[in-house]
């Protein structure tokens, strides 16, 4: 990793030493940490793909400090990805707070996405949301920020609106999603990794299955980014399979 993109990172970790040092140890969080494992058969992340389009493994960590309060590590394997320098893999480092207010759960999170493989790719960004159970069905608000970043040709915000509803006496949940990229740029070559056409919508629906530790989903992908303009931008059918430990 070069000096240059040694930094920023360090500048987050700290923030994240920090938050996790601030909270006294009587109120630390007496649950232990859970890991999740899955197979998916791409990497799609607000409509684009990380992985252009292949399989990946990914292995995530949330470790609770207090309540309400984790620190989260996510890793998944991208070979190569021309999307991110040639990087290998992705690994989103980053604490995220929860907190249940009358009927709504509040959120907050922050994030440094790091790319072994890969020169000056790494980022961090900032997010938060609200979500509203009713019944069996919920209503999820996320808004995700990216100051401006080299790395990133200029800063990149991202809202989305995601509902679910679980199909009574069975396993199954299906959801839909709507999301909007935009922001500024200064480097639109670098630009296009998030927003490969400018601003663009993106949305999907999909089900998925949970049965004790395991879990299954089918997810539809799409943007409204032209066909041609960016690779692995359009419609895309994807398979995941996964273990909570």
């Amino acid at each position: 990793m070069r000096r240059t993109e040694r930094l920023p990172l360090l500048a987050w970790l700290g923030a994240l030493t920090l938050a996790g040092h601030a909270v006294p140890a009587a109120a630390q969080f007496a649950a232990g940490p859970s890991v999740t494992l899955e197979v998916a058969s791409d990497e799609r992340r607000r409509g684009l793909s990380w992985s252009d389009g292949d399989p990946v493994l990914r292995a995530g960590l949330s470790a609770p400090v207090a309540d309400g309060l984790s620190l989260d590590a996510t890793a998944v394997t991208l070979r190569g990805s021309r999307r991110h320098g040639g990087a290998d893999a992705v690994i989103d480092l980053g604490p995220t707070f929860v907190r249940q207010v009358g009927g709504w759960r509040l959120s907050a999170q922050g994030r440094y996405h790091l790319f072994p493989g890969g020169s000056h790719q790494g980022y961090g960004e900032v997010g938060a949301g609200a979500g509203f159970l009713i019944g069996p069905a919920s209503l999820d608000l996320f808004a995700g920020y990216a100051p401006h970043q080299s790395a990133i040709g200029g800063d990149n915000l991202h809202v989305s609106a995601t509902a679910a509803a679980g199909i009574p006496g069975t396993p199954f949940t299906v959801s839909a999603r709507v999301g909007r990229s935009s922001g500024d740029s200064d480097d639109p070559l670098r630009a296009a990794r998030l927003r490969p056409a400018g601003a663009y919508w993106d949305h999907g629906f999909g089900i998925d299955y949970l049965s004790g530790r395991w879990s299954a989903g089918l997810r539809y992908a799409d943007t409204d980014i032209a066909p041609g303009t960016a690779e692995h931008a359009g419609a895309r059918l994807v398979a995941t399979l996964g273990l909570s430990l």
